[in-house]
């Protein structure tokens, strides 16, 4: 699973870092980002900007993107590419 922030569409409610603050972070502009592995995606609409979700942080993630009241979360659901491993810690 990877997802992405739509930065035009959030609203800066934070709810997305209340269900998964592993996978979202709110930068001091008052908007919402992804990270992978603790570092911010800050590429807003650029492919930097999709980050890989530890399968831990699946429902979670689901979970933010159905409450977020912006509707700017993104998931794609994404099969691994032969020799492409991704951490799931």
């Amino acid at each position: 699973m990877r997802v992405w922030i739509d930065q035009d569409l959030c609203t800066g409610d934070g709810l997305c870092l209340d269900h998964c603050p592993d996978v979202f972070v709110q930068l001091e502009d008052g908007i919402a980002y992804v990270a992978e592995q603790g570092v911010a995606l800050n590429d807003p609409g650029g492919a930097g900007s999709l980050a890989w979700v530890p399968l831990k942080n699946y429902q979670s993630v689901v979970d933010a993107a159905e409450a977020c009241p912006g509707e700017c979360i993104f998931i794609e659901m994404a099969s691994p590419v032969a020799g492409e491993l991704r951490p799931t810690a």
